[in-house]
């Protein structure tokens, strides 16, 4: 039995409680994933302090973490297809405990830089491991809630981590930071681990004497490399907004560093929202790549407006918060538009191929448009914010194409 018809094999009236265990089981690990991203970045001031170090050095962990955890989630869904979900995602977890262990116990920077390696490594399986599981244990009409409390569960978990980070490091220090999240990350693998009978998915049995297709082959479909546009572009719009939206607030319109730095946790709690209410959308119409594409649309528009200055400091909060919900509205519709883009048998290594576009957007993004901050041309940076998220509607409507032609 293959990773995509097992979900259709689930019988109709699989338990509620069931379908909310399993989904509130991978939601919980999905934060994890998040919490990792921002693993480091909230104590980089602490680290330049300690360690002597540079803008430039601490903006190289970063990188180091995307380009392994990019890599990685592409190799990582043929593993997951191998083997199954449940142990990849295990061991992930561990990956991030081994590097918290890590962090606390930091001497300088290459222990910093070990950190990023392991929490990368930890964080490359998630995508590919979390929709194998639910494609396979969620039933069908559960499956637009199942990707809504997903995608809400990614944005809470780096909401989490610089208020946990910096939090407990203000009433103790930075390594007891550190080693508290050790424990967070062993109580989050624990309780998975007492329920791994929710999570065990089934794997491609190959039968010698049936011919098989290259693990390769998705990868000549041009729907895939569609959907791993999508997530590129998309991606893109998100880095300028974490990395720049405090910035240009300050710049353009001179607010407070208070004011600057609820930019971000607006824009995340309000794409919380929306994906909360996307999942009822999801569930409702039939053409998700269309609900991604108008939701898109509509961020760009927004971002747009907020570009040209006329909305003043707290207009452009509002703006940016707004583009957020807009953007989440979407979250769930985009899952269910890969999964109808996936062959049959190939759920890991594509939901792992398309999701490193993710990554890929981190990492350059940032680079890009830090080029353009640099050179004063804030507006520019959120129109170009803009037209990347335009860029990410066609690629929606291109993988509605696609699948349909397929």
């Amino acid at each position: 039995m293959n990773s995509t018809t097992l979900n259709a094999a689930l019988p109709a009236s699989v338990p509620f409680r069931q379908d909310a265990a399993v989904i509130g089981l991978v939601g919980m690990a999905h934060a994890t994933s998040h919490f990792s991203h921002l693993l480091l970045a909230p104590l980089f001031p602490v680290f330049m302090r300690d360690f002597g170090l540079s803008f430039s050095d601490v903006g190289l962990l970063m990188s180091i973490f995307f380009v392994i955890s990019g890599s990685g989630q592409a190799m990582a869904g043929f593993v997951v297809d191998k083997v199954g979900a449940r142990p990849v995602l295990f061991g992930a977890i561990g990956l991030f405990l081994a590097a918290s262990l890590v962090a606390s116990a930091a001497t300088g920077y290459g222990w910093l830089v070990a950190v990023a390696v392991l929490a990368g490594l930890g964080n490359a399986p998630f995508h590919p491991a979390d929709f194998t599981i639910l494609n396979q244990r969620v039933s069908a009409p559960r499956l637009g809630h199942a990707f809504s409390v997903h995608g809400l569960t990614g944005n809470l978990g780096w909401a989490l981590a610089p208020v946990f980070l910096v939090g407990i490091s203000a009433l103790s220090d930075w390594r007891t930071a550190y080693l508290a999240a050790a424990v967070l990350y062993a109580g989050v693998l624990a309780l998975l681990f007492t329920q791994r009978h929710l999570l065990k998915t089934e794997v491609v049995v190959r039968h010698a004497d049936v011919p098989q297709e290259s693990d390769l082959a998705f990868m000549k479909l041009s729907v895939v490399w569609w959907c791993f546009g999508f997530f590129f572009f998309s991606t893109m719009t998100l880095a300028v907004v974490q990395s720049f939206g405090p910035s240009i607030l300050k710049a353009v319109h001179h607010a407070s560093l208070e004011v600057a730095t609820l930019t971000i946790t607006a824009y995340m709690l309000c794409g919380a929202v929306g994906m909360a209410m996307g999942g009822f959308v999801a569930t409702q119409t039939p053409h998700t790549d269309k609900v991604v594409a108008g939701a898109m649309a509509a961020g760009a528009l927004l971002l747009l407006l907020c570009a040209t200055g006329w909305l003043g400091t707290y207009g452009t909060l509002a703006g940016l918060a707004a583009t957020g919900f807009a953007v989440g509205i979407g979250g769930p519709s985009r899952d269910l538009m890969i999964k109808k883009a996936t062959p049959k048998g190939a759920t890991g290594r594509v939901y792992g191929l398309v999701y490193s576009g993710l990554d890929l957007g981190f990492a350059v993004s940032p680079v890009l448009f830090g080029l353009f901050m640099d050179r004063g041309w804030y507006s520019a940076t959120l129109t170009g914010a803009a037209l990347m998220l335009l860029l990410a509607v066609g690629a929606a409507l291109g993988v509605g194409k696609r699948t349909v032609a397929r």
